[in-house]
């Protein structure tokens, strides 16, 4: 794999990437779901799928490096993949996906989408365990919504970031239905 992807990085050389830098395969799968999230959402929008999909993929790039730290969570990232000259807007977004943490503020399409993509994730996979089957293709949009209610549910998942979908005119209902189909059509790489 080259060091510099000089005008664009494609979805191989991301996936390379990424397993180069996360070794954790429930990271990995949380990566790969975020991206399969991103790219249903700039088929809605009529965006670049490769571009959103790609800022999906690798949106947690440092996180085995940065943990916790939400001082510097995805800036770490931004900054490695400006050394590999990705896309600035691949990296813009990737550091704004923990705006909070990095005291900036989202406001783009681009950016809130990424932020209640990565979310939504863990909401879904987390519903997805409690069904006998465990599969995602058994959950139902109404359960996800419910136990989004349940404070102790999934509780490390970020209810406000996931309804960051209102701000870009997708009513929540919505938002669910297209994160638990796009992560259906991905579920044997997610091993659900």
């Amino acid at each position: 794999m080259s060091n510099d992807f000089g005008a664009g990085i494609t979805r191989e050389d991301a996936l390379l990437l990424l397993r180069e830098h996360l070794k954790n395969e429930k990271l990995v799968a949380h990566c790969i779901a975020s991206e399969a999230i991103m790219r249903a959402l700039a088929a809605k929008f009529e965006k670049d799928r490769e571009l959103w999909g790609i800022a999906g993929l690798l949106h947690d790039l440092d996180y085995e490096i940065t943990g916790e730290d939400s001082a510097s969570h995805g800036a770490v990232s931004a900054k490695m993949l400006e050394e590999k000259r990705v896309s600035p807007e691949i990296a813009d977004v990737i550091k704004m996906h923990n705006a909070e943490g990095l005291g900036l503020s989202r406001s783009t399409i681009f950016e809130h989408s990424l932020a209640c993509a990565e979310s939504i994730t863990g909401m879904v996979v987390a519903t997805a365990l409690v069904y006998p089957d465990k599969k995602i293709s058994s959950v139902k949009v109404s359960s996800v919504t419910k136990r989004m209610k349940t404070p102790h549910f999934a509780r490390a998942v970020s209810r406000e970031r996931i309804m960051e979908c209102e701000k870009i005119g997708i009513p929540i209902e919505e938002f669910v239905s297209i994160s638990i189909k796009a992560m259906s059509e991905i579920a044997d790489e997610l091993g659900l």
